[in-house]
C-alpha cells in the first residue's frame, strides 16, 4: 500500500518534460471535492456548501506549474438519483470519468466508508486504464489513530474490488496540509504535452455561469434542508452601464432565482425581503472580486413548477 505522508518525497520531475492533462475528483456528495479544487487552484472556482449536491456543472480549475498544467474537473457527487435532474447529474459524472487522465476518489477521513462510497468504487473498478488516486479529505477533523484506520479501510476496499490505487493521499484543504503534495503526485500520472490554457486562466467556465453559481451559493446558505435541490439561478444579462465615466464603470447583472413551488418563495425572499437582500449583498462582493469591477445586482425569485422533473424546464435552466 502506497500512502503519502509529509515525510514522503515526490520524485523530482525532469526539467525537459512538460505534462498536461485532466484530473477529476469524484466521491459522494459533500466529500470535499469542490473545496479541494479551490485549494489546488488557489482561488474560488467551484462553489462550496455544507449542503450536499451543490455542484451542477463540471467546473474546470487550472493549476499552472513550470513542469505541468493540471486541469481539474469538478463533478457533481455520484448518488442514487430520485429525479430526472439526479439522473442527468450522474450522466455528467460518468461522461467525465471516461475522458480524464487520472481520477481522484475523495473519501472524508471523518466518516466511515459507507454504501455510497462502495457504489462509486464499484463503478471505478470497471474503468481499467485510468489511474486512480484515493484522496482522504478533511484530515483536520480526525486524530492520527482514526486516520490510520481509514487509510487501512480504503486500501482494503481497493483490494476487495480489484482497484489498484496509484496513491493514497491524506489531505486537508482547509488546513492546507499536503495539498501541494497531492498536485506533485497527480502530475506524473498525466501524459506529456504542451500547455492547454493560457497562463493566468484559472477556469474555462463562462463568467455568466460562475456568476450564477456564486448567487446560488449565497442563496443556499442557511435555508432549510429541502431547498438546495430546488434552487436554480439563471443570469439573464450582464451589461456595462451606459454613460459611465471610464474610471467609474458599473456592470448591471440581472438574474432570476428559480424555485419549484410558490411556498418556497417566502423562504428565499425572507421577511420583508431581508433574506434576498442578504443573498444580494453576499454574492455581489464575491462577483466583484471575481470580475474586478463594481456591480449592480438585480435579483428576482420566480417559480418554475417541478423543474427538476421536467425535461423542457431542465433544458431552459441549463441542464
Amino acid at each position: 500500500m502506497s500512502v503519502r505522508t509529509p515525510a514522503s518525497e515526490a520524485s523530482e520531475p525532469s526539467e525537459a518534460i512538460h505534462r498536461s492533462g485532466f484530473a477529476c475528483f469524484v466521491g459522494r456528495p459533500n466529500a470535499g471535492k469542490s473545496t479541494l479544487t479551490n485549494a489546488l487552484v488557489g482561488q474560488k472556482v467551484a462553489i462550496t456548501s455544507n449542503r450536499p449536491q451543490t455542484t451542477r456543472h463540471s467546473v474546470r480549475g487550472i493549476v499552472h506549474r513550470p513542469d505541468a498544467q493540471l486541469v481539474l474537473v469538478d463533478t457533481p457527487g455520484l448518488h442514487k438519483p430520485r429525479t430526472l435532474l439526479g439522473e442527468r447529474l450522474n450522466d455528467v459524472v460518468r461522461t467525465t470519468w471516461a475522458e480524464v487522465d487520472v481520477i481522484g476518489f475523495c473519501l472524508p477521513a471523518n466518516e466511515k466508508i459507507g454504501p455510497g462510497d462502495r457504489f462509486i468504487a464499484k463503478e471505478l473498478a470497471g474503468i481499467k486504464r485510468t489511474p486512480k488516486v484515493a484522496v482522504v479529505t478533511k484530515t483536520d477533523l480526525v486524530d492520527s489513530k482514526a486516520l490510520a484506520e481509514q487509510l487501512i479501510a480504503i486500501d482494503q476496499m481497493g483490494k476487495d474490488l480489484g482497484i489498484e490505487w496509484a496513491e493514497i493521499v491524506p489531505v486537508s484543504a482547509v488546513g492546507d496540509k499536503q495539498v501541494q503534495l497531492l498536485a506533485d503526485l497527480l502530475v506524473p500520472l498525466l501524459p506529456e504535452g504542451p500547455t492547454l490554457y493560457p497562463e493566468g486562466d484559472l477556469t474555462d467556465e463562462p463568467e455568466q455561469v460562475m456568476v450564477a453559481e456564486l448567487i446560488r451559493e449565497a442563496a443556499l446558505e442557511g435555508v432549510r434542508d429541502e431547498l438546495p435541490h430546488s434552487i436554480a439561478v439563471v443570469v439573464e444579462e450582464m451589461l456595462p452601464r451606459e454613460d459611465r465615466p471610464a474610471d467609474k464603470p458599473l456592470l448591471d447583472i440581472h438574474a432570476n432565482l428559480f424555485i419549484e413551488r410558490p411556498s418556497q418563495k417566502g423562504i428565499v425572499i425572507g421577511p420583508k425581503g431581508k433574506r434576498l437582500k442578504e443573498v444580494g449583498i453576499k454574492s455581489r462582493k464575491q462577483i466583484e472580486a471575481l470580475l474586478g469591477t463594481p456591480v449592480f445586482l438585480d435579483l428576482h425569485v420566480k417559480v418554475a413548477k417541478d423543474w427538476q422533473r421536467d425535461p423542457k424546464q431542465l433544458r431552459r435552466l441549463g441542464f
